[in-house]
């Protein structure tokens, strides 16, 4: 068994590859819900649609989000009739999203609603939910602290980034399903995925009883970088390390996750870093960590999971 962390567009390829190459019992993919919101009377989680679309195949690799092969004569109606249209949903993604309502309305789980549709789209691997409680993320900015969704869609990012709250994650508990993996006895490893640290991975983390779980861990950690010669392939990542007072770089990564991670993958191109990162008691694998296609994705799984089951027991 392999647990992952993933948010994201780069968590959601990584999670491809790694589907590619682990039966769907050894492999569950946690993916964070902190960009989850209610918009137009609908419950939208982001994160789990994005790798949910993207393991069954229908996702639109060019947006980064959403179906492809999309419509959009809801939004076209709404905009006519002066409705609220700075949240772009598609009409195919807006069918799952009125599942989710009804389920949610009627005191079903998130974990299991989130079963219930990757079934329907062919997806055997496990997506699970960090929390089934909702956990919200806001961003602290130089414009006032902002629900993520303000941020991140309507204000395109613009804001300068001080800071992070996860409203919720005092409360949150890792679903019965995935309580019950992080019981097992036979996990190899944890991969955390090349998502942003900060809006991604960090709402994962926030749940108290799932980095207890990190912390205690007795099978090695191993993280992908999501910067690229300074750089996020997508998303604001580099730009929050920035406005935090940070340089964007996979050393800056590494020592944002410190001891939680045990074994780095980074980008051939970031080879400079990879002593430094050495000398924070890390192993480093160097690699093409660009992933532009199926292809790549499952060539850089299998360098995750060959670095997962040779690394020694860190505790």
């Amino acid at each position: 068994m392999i647990v992952a962390l993933a948010g994201g567009v780069g968590g959601a390829r990584l999670a491809v590859g790694l589907a590619a190459l682990l039966p769907p019992d050894r492999l569950t993919i946690v993916v964070n819900t902190g960009d989850d919101f209610e918009h137009l009377g609908f419950s939208i989680s982001p994160d789990l649609d994005t790798v949910m679309y993207t393991l069954a195949g229908v996702a639109d690799a060019e947006r980064g989000w959403g179906r492809r092969d999309e419509t959009w004569r809801f939004m076209e109606a709404l905009g006519e009739l002066g409705g609220d249209d700075w949240f772009r949903l598609g009409d195919r993604d807006l069918a799952v999203h009125v599942i989710r309502t009804r389920a949610l309305a009627t005191g079903a789980r998130l974990s299991d609603i989130t079963r219930e549709l990757a079934d329907r789209l062919g997806v055997r691997h496990a997506i699970v939910p960090m929390a089934d409680e909702p956990v919200r993320t806001f961003v602290v900015t130089d414009s006032g602290e902002l629900p993520f969704q303000e941020y991140f869609v309507r204000r395109r990012c613009e804001p300068v980034v001080s800071g992070f709250r996860f409203e919720g994650a005092e409360r949150a508990r890792p679903p019965r399903v995935l309580a019950s993996v992080m019981q097992r006895k036979d996990i190899e490893g944890v991969v955390v995925c090349p998502s942003n640290p900060f809006i991604s991975i960090g709402p994962i983390l926030a749940v108290s009883a799932i980095r207890d779980w990190l912390e205690a861990r007795r099978c090695p950690v191993v993280a992908v970088s999501p910067i690229i010669g300074g750089e996020a392939v997508k998303g604001p990542t580099a730009k929050m390390f920035r406005e935090l007072g940070l340089q964007p770089s996979a050393l800056a990564v590494a020592r944002h996750y410190g001891g939680l991670v045990d074994r780095w993958v980074i980008d051939e191109q970031d080879a400079r870093e990879a002593r430094e990162i050495e000398v924070l008691g890390k192993h480093v694998m160097m690699t093409n960590t660009l992933m532009t296609d199926r292809v790549r994705s499952i060539e850089l799984a299998r360098t995750v999971i060959d670095l997962v089951r040779t690394a020694r027991t860190p505790r």
